[in-house]
């Protein structure tokens, strides 16, 4: 197998981790490499699966949308949310598909977050839109520095939901972060998180975020960045081998590379 990660920046990336451990627990014979690819390159590496040169791939900023468009064709999840982030070769044919969403749901379920109330996605961005389909038909509502972006984003999905301020406490909901506060340090807007029912960080670094530190000393449920970044490559793991993914294999690559367990066992 002959799988990669096409992005730019790409070196930060832990999908090589994560996907080597998988291809070693199974005995699979390949390779995962994290190629740092512009526009053009990204054409030729969807070329390269076509031609059965890669036999797969993951998509990393800035280059999900664009992905999108190379694709052959995209599942239903993917054209929603407007971006690609796995791709994979069907008889000649590249098929785009988003992990992110089912990963949010597989890390929803181990974190145990609550399966209803309402819940607040913090951004406007592709990981905010991934969240929000993952979290369709819930009592949903999203926020985001302009919040013309957020009522943009609920209608380009075509998903029922409110705006909400930035700034509010999320009295008794869920708050999902999809946006870069916490990768290096910085902190949530103080009230956002009072009374909170529980944290779902997107964002991670090489520590906890501070989000997810407060969360923690409070003993709400929480999903930290890192169980995320698990569960979106699981899933692409399975469509790209058509068998479940070494879970347990790749956690521990994933603490290993971390310095310390990424969450549940």
């Amino acid at each position: 197998m002959k799988l990669a990660v096409l992005g730019d920046p790409v070196a930060h990336s832990l999908s090589p981790v994560l996907h080597r451990a998988a291809l070693d627990a199974y005995g699979i014979p390949g390779e995962y490499r994290a190629l740092r690819v512009d526009a053009a390159g990204m054409a030729q590496a969807v070329d390269a699966i076509r031609r059965g040169e890669l036999d797969g791939a993951n998509v990393t900023m800035p280059h999900k949308a664009l992905a999108l468009t190379l694709a052959d064709d995209a599942a239903e999840v993917a054209r929603r949310a407007g971006a690609v982030n796995t791709l994979v070769r069907v008889t000649g044919r590249v098929i785009g598909h988003n992990t992110d969403t089912v990963g949010v749901q597989t890390a929803w379920r181990w974190g145990g977050l609550p399966d209803d109330g309402p819940v607040i996605v913090l951004g406007a961005g592709g990981a905010a839109a991934a969240a929000v389909l993952a979290l369709e038909g819930r009592d949903l509502a999203v926020a985001a520095r302009r919040p013309e972006a957020a009522r943009d984003l609920l209608a380009r999905l075509g998903v029922t939901g409110r705006v909400a301020d930035l700034g509010a406490p999320a009295r008794g909901a869920v708050v999902v972060n999809a946006t870069p506060i916490g990768m290096q340090g910085e902190e949530l807007p103080d009230a956002i998180l009072q009374e909170a029912s529980g944290l779902f960080d997107m964002a991670y670094g090489a520590t906890a975020t501070p989000a997810v530190q407060w969360a923690r000393r409070e003993g709400i449920p929480v999903v930290a960045g890192p169980d995320m970044l698990l569960a979106q490559a699981m899933a692409s793991f399975r469509l790209w081998m058509g068998r479940p993914a070494p879970e347990a294999a790749m956690r521990r690559a994933l603490d290993d590379a971390r310095g310390g367990p990424s969450g549940p066992a």
